[in-house]
């Protein structure tokens, strides 16, 4: 109780030193100009680990390298042998960070900085699900860095960094995927068993503030996380199959039959029937390389369906834009989002959603060879990259409409460490980069 109290009332005086203090620069417009800005801020030496920007970014969110920085290390994105130093030993601080807390027995949604290098893990609203996955996620990164066509040296030193704390972590990590699935409960509809991580009470997200149960993005992270620990061979997969009482195919199946089954991915198993529109939500597209892998016809259908009742309604879309809404309707706020951040989780659109939406996307058309969704793939990079020139900055969010986000608590943050992975996405989406450096890779 004590630490929560502490670390709530550091972010508050985050939120208001943000309210009150934070100067507005507009003197950038060109996307380069912006992009280096925006790195020199990001992967700064002086950080403890990987923020965003935002005006919460002196607390860390383990769940965020599988959200929203799961491409900080595509060459394509680095500027220079500086950057890439830069961003390997940012990373590198970030994992081992979030890897002594898991040995700690601290798995938590928040760590923020209580000074002289010690810090507060604290659970906001909820145990978290995603946080794990965030870890592995940044692991995943550092690992494979040297498989990217790359000359900077950086990336096979990440890549040698990233072995060592996994063979020194491993266990640890371990303990905690195993704990995680012994936590799953029960929840029998229709004659059928399923597992779910929040089948009792809410578990917390990349859009933790919903305070929602049985959800289907919670519970696709926690399915991806046992697959990636599974692929980074943390865990076996019989360890797991004995605790869930299925193998991981199955498992997926099972959430897929749960959550569509009436042809398109519904967002939660709560609250009132409505229209399928209502029902749905932007964050069902999930984590880079995570639940959807587009490999089965079935999924592709239920991914099609959902996301073409995203596309054609209007309450989903910023007026005469890709600009993708996380939800047509606005879904329940606790207090103090009513009070700072109205719309934070619902009529708002996350950039960072809509990077993840494009991708999977592309996903989609490159799996069944087709060219369904690539124009409105581009179309939302396109959005996103004049909301950036417009405003100054790759924006944390945009409000319902079109402007930078603001309430009395946020004034609208800049999110630079977020950039990166709409470069990578916009390199795939076009067949081209959309910046290019000259320093040679």
């Amino acid at each position: 109780m004590a630490a929560t109290f502490v670390a709530n009332a550091l972010q508050a005086v985050n939120f208001l030193g943000d309210r009150f203090l934070r100067q507005s620069h507009h003197a950038l417009s060109d996307i380069e100009d912006l992009y280096r800005h925006s790195m020199d801020s990001a992967f700064s030496v002086t950080e403890a680990f990987l923020v965003t920007g935002a005006p919460h970014a002196s607390a860390y969110y383990p769940r965020d390298f599988a959200w929203f920085y799961p491409d900080v290390l595509d060459p394509e994105t680095i500027m220079d042998a500086q950057d890439a130093v830069r961003r390997a030993r940012l990373l590198e601080k970030s994992v081992r960070l979030l890897l002594e807390a898991v040995r700690a027995d601290v798995v938590t949604t928040t760590i923020v900085p209580a000074g002289r290098g010690r810090y507060l893990g604290v659970n906001y609203f909820s145990r978290p699900s995603d946080t794990l996955l965030g870890i592995l996620a940044g692991l995943k990164q550092m690992i494979g860095a040297d498989e990217r066509a790359s000359s900077y040296l950086a990336m096979s030193q990440c890549a040698h960094a990233g072995r060592l704390l996994l063979a020194e972590y491993g266990v640890d990590l371990k303990r905690a995927i195993l704990q995680l699935a012994s936590e799953l409960e029960p929840f029998d509809t229709d004659g059928t068993r399923y597992l779910l991580c929040d089948a009792g009470g809410p578990r917390s997200a990349a859009t933790d503030t919903r305070a929602e149960r049985r959800r289907f993005v919670t519970n696709a992270c926690v399915y991806t996380t046992f697959v990636w620990g599974v692929q980074l061979g943390i865990v076996d997969e019989n360890e797991l199959k004995r605790l869930l009482g299925r193998d991981l195919a199955q498992y997926k199946r099972d959430l897929l039959r749960l959550f569509g089954k009436d042809g398109y991915i519904r967002h939660s198993l709560d609250g009132p029937a409505g229209a399928p529109v209502s029902l749905v939500a932007l964050d069902f597209v999930s984590v880079h390389r995570g639940f959807w892998n587009m490999n089965d016809a079935s999924e592709r259908a239920l991914f099609a369906a959902t996301t073409d009742l995203i596309i054609a309604e209007p309450r989903f879309r910023i007026p005469s834009t890709f600009h993708f809404l996380v939800s047509a309707d606005n879904p329940r706020n606790k207090m103090i989002h009513k009070i700072a951040a109205p719309a934070y989780q619902g009529r708002s659109s996350w950039p960072t959603f809509n990077v993840e939406f494009a991708d999977r996307m592309l996903d989609f058309d490159e799996a069944s060879g087709s060219d369904t969704y690539r124009a409105c793939a581009q179309g939302i990079l396109k959005d996103i990259r004049t909301a950036t020139e417009v405003h100054g900055g790759y924006q944390e969010l945009i409000s319902e409409q079109g402007l930078k986000y603001r309430t009395w608590a946020y004034k609208g943050a800049v999110a630079h460490s977020w950039f990166p992975r709409f470069l990578s996405v916009w390199g795939r989406a076009y067949g081209a980069p959309l910046l290019q450096w000259d320093d040679g890779r």
